[in-house]
């Protein structure tokens, strides 16, 4: 996979030279490419945003730095050999980000990153650009960053891993949190390792009995109860027939029951049990 990323703050993307972006990197796995955006631009001062049409505060990035920085990168990866680019524009008014999203983006031979600063990038460079390839605006949550260099290694992150060969156990992400098939929407539940007893705190004996069911079966039930206190709009969005009977029955304990459209929700003083 090839990664481009324009950016006035290049430094910021250092990070990507550690841990596993960096080791897939190292292989030859991820192609990462930084641009500094003030590279083009010809003023003394390196502008690259002005005051926005329709007054206001704050301040815009410029089109013609955007423009001529992302048709160098374009141009750079095709005679690179490169095929495929899809843009990713950091920006809270974007779709969320999941990890459905990740995994499709993984899918992907080439992404180009364009975190934005101060309000955000002029509108019609991504208009412009989506003659020309796909473009996915996301955001990583319900906030407000200085600008989308962090959101760019958060993807990149959740992106890499899922890269054939980048995890040293390809099923390693299998019984993620949000993983496709059975832990799509459901939260993994709490891990343990050695020594068997911490501060008089031991683990949990259905995890050294052997018994590959009954593990499996415990960590789904731990999954669910762990959704249903953190994230119950997860459980609400599901459909109860995507559910064994096991895990409904675990529900109607956890407080939920099946509604008339086929979908759970939650009996007003439900109790975990």
């Amino acid at each position: 996979m090839r990664l481009d990323v324009v950016t006035i703050f290049p430094e910021y993307l250092e990070p990507l030279n550690v841990s596993l972006v960096g080791k897939a990197r190292a292989r030859g796995q991820l192609d990462v490419h930084v641009h500094d955006l003030r590279e083009w631009t010809y003023d003394r001062h390196n502008t690259v945003d002005d005051t926005p049409y329709g007054g206001g505060p704050g301040m815009v990035m410029k089109t013609d730095p955007w423009g001529e920085a992302l048709d160098a990168a374009m141009a750079d990866g095709y005679e690179a050999g490169a095929h495929g680019p899809v843009m990713v524009v950091p920006t809270p008014s974007g779709r969320p980000f999941t990890q459905e999203l990740a995994v499709e983006l993984s899918e992907r031979p080439w992404l180009i990153f364009t975190p934005a600063r101060y309000e955000g990038i002029d509108r019609r460079v991504m208009d412009e650009y989506a003659t020309r390839v796909p473009v996915y605006e996301v955001s990583i949550g319900d906030y407000v960053l200085a600008g989308g260099e962090a959101a760019v290694l958060v993807v990149t992150e959740a992106v890499a891993r899922l890269l054939p060969g980048v995890l040293g156990n390809a099923e390693s992400h299998r019984d993620d949190s949000f993983a496709p098939g059975d832990m799509a929407n459901l939260l993994e539940g709490p891990v343990y390792t050695k020594p068997p007893e911490w501060r008089g705190r031991g683990i949990p004996d259905v995890l050294v009995s052997g018994h590959h069911g009954k593990i499996a079966r415990w960590r789904r039930d731990e999954a669910f109860r762990r959704t249903a206190r953190n994230r119950p709009d997860l459980i609400e969005r599901c459909e109860a027939s995507s559910f064994d009977k096991k895990d409904r029955e675990l529900l109607s304990i956890l407080g939920w029951q099946p509604s008339a459209d086929g979908r759970f929700w939650r009996r007003p003083q439900a109790v975990e049990e």
